[in-house]
């Protein structure tokens, strides 16, 4: 029960995002049939039935993630409470999933001929339960208007995000006339729901987070900022294809291409927004936590540059001569060599540190070597991808000393740790994405959706990395590695999505020659960050 009551922080996040991620899809494809398809002049049936019919998909997936999220979390509190079902069942969050459930299988298995009108009844209640089973809901003395403000968040990311796959949807076998007044309208709409969304989290983030030490000097506000951070790319996303509809798209023939191609990468960053957002709902907030914050110096403390350990071992207590190369003062480079009076150390923030310090330089030489072949100088750089390959061979062996195949905890029972699980996963994503990438940059791929691999599972490698946490035992120094992780998980975003954007848009594009470039150098800000990344 233990180790399930591990896994079921991870599990709690993922299901939430899941939640967030299909009720937003579902009732955005409500909202852009209502508001966006039908009032145009350029109504396709054939649309409309698509859009509803993805519209219920997403709506079956909300009550399958909220039944899969009840029966998780009644079998945690029936196993620490030691409760009753009849007593689980009276709970908040029961009452809100029940409500949920309900409403999108209403939603799920409505007939046909509904008119949308009545279909948006049950959507209002799918997001009045996932209002029910926010922070706002815990207030006593903010409550109501926590409530308005959160229930317009939601509904302003539905309207926008949510939205966003159908407008791409229609735009496949639009005419450049039908395009400009779908996009038009579609944007009005995302306007206004982009004002809600930054209005109604500014109100929520002040709230919730109190002051501008709390902001840096906990876990929620640092979640906050990469959301934030998250939502400023989204932005200057938008504004691009505000420009590009206010143009008009009908100009070049490759503008409605580009509008289609950031549509796309709106969608993956909003996903990872939703995602953080998830993350939220999982921690305190930063209003409630009157100590333990963490102080603008420590934090400067901690990301100050200090030689990276490339050894896991620290020396013995019997030889006094040799000091430990991994104490919190920085070591020289020769005491970073392990000696006969010197053992390993395995597990522990000495071990976690030479891990990520070791992927941290593979990742480094990475991204020189794209550079590289980037550049056209050296046509060998090109097989840079087969160091991903040593990576995912390196996270799966050296990463958790305790679990196999170092470690006593067997192959099954390492999956049971949140983070042991994580590890294992992401490596499996560095391998596969290297064996695509390689093919990709010799250019044995020829199909585009295989070179679209390496730059999705990047994006969905940070989107996930946005719930890494760590079981320290110390809150101070949990925030402190959270910090460097959530840093590490926006850079992957922003890398996925610029090489996502180099293959996806046309080669006349200039947008595209400048992507070419940033993904590159993102990977080496992940190897620098890698290489400087302390957990004590």
């Amino acid at each position: 029960m233990l180790r399930f009551v591990q896994l079921y922080g991870l599990l709690s996040v993922l299901l939430r995002a899941a939640i967030l991620s299909s009720q937003s899809f579902a009732i955005g494809g409500l909202l852009f049939v209502t508001l966006v398809l039908e009032p145009s002049s350029c109504t396709l049936e054939v649309n409309k039935q698509k859009i509803l019919q993805w519209t219920k998909r997403w709506a079956l997936l909300v009550a399958i993630f909220q039944v899969t999220s009840l029966l998780v979390s009644g079998v945690v509190v029936m196993g620490l409470g030691d409760m009753k079902l009849s007593e689980v069942m009276g709970a908040n969050f029961v009452r809100a999933g029940i409500i949920a459930t309900t409403s999108a299988l209403i939603l799920a298995f409505a007939r046909s001929r509904w008119k949308q009108v009545y279909l948006l009844i049950p959507a209002v209640f799918i997001l009045v339960a996932s209002v029910l089973t926010s922070h706002a809901i815990s207030r006593l003395g903010t409550r109501f208007p926590l409530l308005v403000f959160t229930a317009a968040h939601q509904a302003a990311t539905a309207a926008w995000i949510g939205g966003l796959p159908y407008l791409l949807l229609c735009l496949k076998r639009a005419s450049p006339e039908a395009a400009q007044e779908l996009c038009s309208r579609f944007s009005k709409l995302a306007q206004i729901s982009v004002g809600a969304l930054i209005t109604a989290g500014a109100m929520l983030a002040i709230i919730y987070v109190g002051s501008w030490k709390a902001l840096y000097g906990t876990s929620y506000g640092v979640m906050l900022v990469a959301k934030t951070a998250l939502l400023g790319f989204l932005l200057i996303l938008g504004f691009l294809n505000l420009r590009l509809v206010g143009n008009g798209l009908a100009s070049c023939s490759w503008i409605l291409t580009r509008l289609k191609r950031l549509g796309e990468v709106e969608v993956a960053v909003g996903f990872s927004v939703i995602l953080a957002a998830a993350s939220l709902t999982s921690l305190p907030p930063a209003t409630d936590l009157a100590t333990g914050l963490v102080a603008r110096n420590e934090i400067a403390a901690r990301l100050a540059p200090r030689w990276p350990h490339f050894y896991g071992y620290v020396a013995l207590a019997s030889s006094p001569q040799n000091t430990a190369p991994f104490s919190s003062s920085a070591p020289s480079k020769s005491s970073a060599r392990p000696s006969s009076a010197m053992r390993p150390i395995l597990g522990g923030p000495i071990w976690s540190e030479y891990n990520h310090h070791w992927a941290g330089l593979i990742v480094l030489a990475m991204g020189l070597l794209a550079f590289l072949a980037r550049a056209g100088k050296m046509p060998w750089a090109q097989n840079w991808p087969l160091l991903l390959l040593a990576l995912g061979v390196f996270v799966i062996y050296r990463a958790d000393p305790e679990n196999w195949p170092m470690g006593p905890n067997g192959f099954w029972i390492s999956f049971m740790d949140p983070e042991v699980l994580l590890h294992r996963v992401f490596a499996i994503l560095i391998v596969a994405f290297g064996a695509f990438e390689r093919k990709v940059q010799t250019n044995v791929v020829l199909r585009q959706q295989e070179s679209l691999v390496f730059p999705a599972i990047v994006v969905l490698a940070g989107a996930l990395l946005l719930t890494h946490s760590h079981n320290l035992g110390n809150v101070k120094e949990e925030v402190l590695a959270e910090l460097s992780h959530t840093s590490l998980a926006v850079i992957a975003i922003f890398a996925g999505s610029c090489r996502w954007l180099e293959l996806r848009l046309p080669t006349e594009d200039r947008i595209r020659s400048v992507t070419a470039w940033l993904w590159p150098l993102c990977l080496l800000l992940i190897g620098m960050l890698l290489l400087n990344y302390r957990e004590s």
